[in-house]
């Protein structure tokens, strides 16, 4: 399989994850690819003969059971990359995304299961995303975001967004605000668009837009 298929199956899975919606919008795929409606448009009618998507004209497309197993093998070497170039090799999490986007695709199975097997057969990768496992299944999870819980709230985080923004990971990683860390939401002020959080002794404002980013699992819900 072409390192262009993998990448847009990818994507339609990443795409299909973080919507509710059935199928997945062809403007959308075109601006998460960096390429044309017109080039998605064709390179769909491609996967349809292969029996890897479901394409429907002006309506979007989903993945079929066998493009989602192709789908979930990709990004099981994508995120176990990931964690072995910070686990390993001690890159920043901030510089890891880029690499495993080129690895992914050279990687042999041989390598990859050597990799899972010296990590220990991990669940998770740096950025806390699920790592599936070698039978394509992931596990589900009741998480949320830290933009939508009601406070006060105590929340662990539990993976994060966009983390192809390395900015963004800096900023996390001094605020220590990293998979794993739990945290007091304290107050959420929507006037100010932003979350008041306290780790440990330090409390600090953070955007609601960075908020949304941060997935997190609630320890300790909220007054309703």
């Amino acid at each position: 399989m072409s390192s262009t298929t993998e990448n847009y199956l990818k994507k339609i899975f990443a795409a299909s994850e973080s919507s509710e919606k059935e199928l997945v919008g062809l403007g959308e795929l075109a601006q998460a690819l960096g390429v044309t409606p017109g080039t998605v448009t064709t390179m769909m009618k491609s996967l349809s003969e292969a029996g890897l998507v479901d394409y429907r004209p002006r309506a979007g497309v989903a993945l079929t059971a066998t493009g989602r197993r192709e789908a979930l093998d990709v990004v099981r070497r994508h995120r176990l990359i990931e964690l072995f170039l910070v686990e390993v090799l001690e890159l920043d999490w901030a510089d890891v995304h880029e690499e495993a986007e080129v690895l992914e695709h050279a990687i042999s199975d041989r390598l990859l299961n050597r990799i899972d097997e010296i990590l220990g057969h991990p669940t998770n990768d740096p950025h806390g995303d699920p790592i599936p496992d070698a039978r394509g299944r992931i596990p589900g999870s009741s998480e949320t975001t830290l933009a939508d819980v009601t406070a006060p709230a105590t929340v662990r985080i539990v993976r994060v967004e966009h983390h192809e923004e390395s900015g963004f990971l800096d900023f996390l990683k001094e605020a220590g605000l990293v998979p794993g860390t739990q945290i007091s939401l304290v107050e959420r002020n929507r006037a100010a668009g932003t979350v008041s959080i306290k780790t440990g002794q330090t409390l600090r404002a953070v955007s609601l837009q960075a908020a949304r980013k941060l997935r997190v699992e609630v320890l300790k819900p909220g007054r309703r």
